[in-house]
């Protein structure tokens, strides 16, 4: 039997499901099909795009390497899919399944389509542990806080089997024509990707790289260093998993190898922090699922009444290009631009800014970062904004409001980070790089910044602004939804 093996947001060979099945049938003929304007309004941004591109250009060696080559096709993906069933005479087309609301609505048509036609198709799960209709709450419901969500999930068992990566595929004789991958243009025209390089290696071997990695040298001290910007103490596999370099349960599975290998009641808790982490990410996709309107509203209903502000662009491109004169979330927003990722607590800090000191719709900065970071991804990206802005579920309460000046003490004391992104601030001692605006002016002098010359000054007033981001709160919280 020949088969189509659909590739979307599985681009590994190692546990990928749909791969193993189609390997079981006989000849398997892989295809990548680009069709960006099927994801609704959130079409992938330019750092996703050039990820997947090098993605996509490691799976085709991958591929080749193992006896088969990746058939590029772009336009809609029914089409395509019928294309290439005459072209070949594919009796079947497998794929793994996405949970993206606009994606899930042309899945399901292709998949009614092409068995109208008497084309065998099958999808299964490679990109979660838990699809998100198997985990609810004893009367039916969808969860809507995180920690009886993981625990119900741990009670079902964390799944670990992994399935290795073939040695051989056995492809036909002849493949269909394909497009170039450069074809597809999803490189920039300007190179402003070209500090990516330097911290990935988009594809699976990158995966399983980054993922060896942080089990040798990192997860043992994970739930101490998670919260360090200015350590290397996060996993960075958040790309990988978005566009299925890497699994969660080969994840989960590097987890059990860990603890075997890591005594010490500190270094399990560790791992069991970092597993957390992945337990997260699928509440993400499990809230999404239940809740597909979250994407673009708020699932508290009471803050579709928050008078939210529409920012000048002046206040907006300070935000987004690191010139608010609050060193932590400029250095936090730069390295966002210079790298496409941004460490998890800084990205906290910089909504919090946004959305209650600067007042500005969540949806503001979740397209800021939908358009920059290598790991956007629907489900993460709403949990995250909404999470910190307080109208999403698991949400902090809108009354905490983030100090950016704290926050880098407690996390980057010595101003690490701070000096290796905010280059101006560099010679500040650290007991002012967080607070530059309590400086000497001698001090200030000594250090070479000039406040409102090259280093702005703060471009909110972070204790008013707090105020009125309460003042606000006081107007909806007692309020209840009308519509």
């Amino acid at each position: 039997m020949k088969t189509l093996l659909w590739f979307r947001r599985d681009l590994r060979l190692t546990d990928n499901p749909a791969l193993a099945r189609a390997l079981e049938d006989g000849e398997v003929i892989p295809v990548y099909i680009h069709a960006p304007e099927e994801e609704g309004d959130w079409a992938p941004g330019g750092a996703s795009l050039w990820w997947l591109h090098h993605s996509l250009a490691a799976l085709g060696e991958d591929l080749r390497a193992r006896g088969v080559d990746l058939v590029i096709r772009q336009g809609a993906s029914l089409e395509t899919l019928q294309a290439l069933i005459r072209e070949t005479g594919a009796q079947q087309v497998l794929w793994n399944r996405l949970y993206e609301p606009a994606l899930i609505a042309r899945d399901t048509g292709i998949k009614q389509q092409l068995r109208d036609q008497g084309i065998r198709t099958q999808s299964f799960n490679a990109a979660l542990l838990f699809e998100p209709w198997t985990v609810a709450k004893q009367d039916g419901t969808p969860y809507k806080v995180f920690t009886p969500f993981w625990k119900a999930c741990l009670g079902l068992g964390v799944p670990v089997d992994v399935t290795p990566a073939p040695e051989r595929i056995q492809g036909p004789a002849q493949l269909p024509p394909g497009e170039t991958l450069k074809s597809l243009g999803l490189l920039p025209d300007i190179d402003w990707a070209a500090g990516f390089t330097e911290l990935w290696q988009p594809g699976e071997a990158g995966a399983l790289a980054r993922l060896a990695e942080f089990m040798d040298e990192a997860v043992a001290d994970y739930d101490e260093m998670r919260n360090r910007p200015d350590r290397d103490g996060s996993s960075r596999l958040s790309p990988y998993l978005h566009f299925g370099e890497i699994g969660p349960r080969q994840a989960a599975a590097a987890c059990q190898v860990a603890k075997d290998r890591h005594g010490g009641k500190a270094a399990h808790q560790g791992i069991d922090s970092f597993l957390r982490e992945i337990g997260w990410r699928e509440f993400a996709h499990h809230l999404l699922y239940h809740f597909p309107r979250t994407s673009d509203e708020p699932l508290d209903p009471r803050f579709r009444k928050l008078p939210w502000r529409e920012l000048d662009e002046e206040t907006l491109r300070a935000w987004q290009r690191g010139r608010t004169g609050i060193p932590l979330v400029d250095a936090a927003m730069r390295a966002l631009w210079a790298t496409g990722w941004m460490h998890n607590r800084v990205r906290m800090i910089v909504a919090s800014l946004l959305t209650k000191n600067l007042g500005a719709h969540w949806l503001t900065g979740a397209r800021w970062f939908w358009d920059t970071l290598v790991d956007a991804d629907l489900a993460g990206n709403t949990l995250g904004w909404q999470w910190t802005a307080g109208c999403g579920a698991d949400a902090a309460p809108y009354f905490r409001v983030f100090n950016p000046v704290l926050q880098g003490e407690r996390f980057d004391p010595n101003g690490d980070y701070l000096r290796q992104w905010v280059p101006e601030l560099a010679k500040l001692p650290a007991k002012y790089i967080h607070r530059p605006w309590e400086a000497p002016e001698a001090i200030l002098k000594a250090a070479g910044v000039r406040l409102g010359g090259n280093y702005p000054r703060p471009i909110v007033d972070l204790a008013e602004s707090r105020r009125q981001a309460l003042e606000m709160w006081e107007v909806i919280k007692g309020t209840k939804d009308e519509g």
